[in-house]
């Protein structure tokens, strides 16, 4: 699948979340840029460039479903989203709950994503776990056992811990035996557009530091982070840390994170619904990296770290 970027920010338009824009047919272009956190206005064209080629297969490592708690979003219900997914040529999105920010009851949280994922073959749930609660080792059980699902999707900020908490570094390592992954939500929204009476603060990231280097098969995938410098430094410290597309700034964003951190570590995510889709898309198509690194952001880097195997010393399994 081949697409050309006016087709892509035309999509995005359409899509709502972005100003309204006339645009016509030919040579005429939009003029009303997209807000900053989408696109950046100087991407706009004013003449159709070369059109890029999507892999055969594309997944997406971070979409959620159900309802945003604080307002309704275009395409936040399942259908509308999965047919975008496949106008985007997206084959595969891994799922989690936005109920899971602010429901206790994880169990039935992580049941109905994965009968909903159930009816759509291109949805892989990915469960939540709180381990301030305490029956999350059941929950991360059933998630990674009877549910089948990949991974597991945490939300510190929400929840109220941090990553150098020692509960933090207990529930990675069962993660780990169990052969799931952990994505860590960094943010869901900017600090500033939060809700005034539900301030969920960002989540800092250099306590994986200690756990990567402690827990040698672990698998961790950072999301929704805006990666500055000092962060993507950060990151290519930290031993196979992931990290997702979905806030990367700018039209070099996706090549300044993949030379920071290497190509191999960066994984396709949209944040949609919250975001757009067609937006993560765009970075894809201004980025400018060989076709053979976009196959590995969009594919191929997502295969393999959805590979997990526990070689942990036979004394710490269960």
């Amino acid at each position: 699948m081949t697409f050309h970027r006016r087709e892509l920010i035309h999509g995005a338009l359409a899509a709502g979340t972005a100003s309204m824009v006339a645009a016509s047919e030919g040579e005429k272009s939009a003029t009303t840029p997209l807000p900053s956190n989408v696109l950046p206005s100087n991407v706009l064209p004013s003449n159709v460039l070369p059109p890029m080629s999507m892999p055969s297969k594309v997944i997406d490592t971070n979409v959620s479903l159900f309802h945003w708690p604080f307002r309704r979003l275009p395409l936040d219900e399942v259908n509308e989203l999965c047919a975008k997914f496949q106008q985007l040529g997206i084959t595969e999105a891994w799922a989690g709950s936005f109920e899971a920010l602010l429901h206790r009851d994880l169990r039935k949280v992580n049941e109905r994503l994965q009968k909903l994922c159930q009816k759509r073959a291109e949805l892989i749930p990915v469960g939540a776990v709180n381990p301030n609660l305490p029956d999350w080792k059941h929950d991360l059980n059933l998630c990674l056992g009877r549910f089948a699902m990949p991974g597991v999707r945490l939300l510190p900020g929400y929840h109220g811990y941090a990553l150098d908490d020692a509960v933090f570094g207990e529930l990675l390592v069962t993660a780990t035996k169990l052969g799931g992954f952990v994505q860590v939500v960094v943010a869901m929204e900017d600090t500033r557009t939060q809700s005034s009476s539900l301030q969920a603060p960002n989540v800092d990231p250099r306590p994986l530091q200690h756990w990567m280097q402690q827990i040698p098969d672990a698998k961790v995938q950072i999301l929704n982070c805006r990666p500055s410098a000092s962060d993507r430094q950060t990151f290519a410290s930290i031993p196979r840390l992931t990290v997702d597309t979905s806030r990367v700034d700018g039209t070099d964003g996706v090549a300044t994170l993949a030379n920071a951190i290497g190509i191999d570590r960066v994984l396709y995510g949209s944040h949609s619904p919250f975001l757009i889709p067609e937006a993560a898309c765009i970075r894809m198509v201004e980025t400018g990296i060989p076709a053979v690194d976009v196959k590995a952001i969009m594919q191929e880097n997502a295969e393999h770290f959805r590979i997990t195997k526990s070689t942990l010393p036979h004394n710490q399994q269960r």
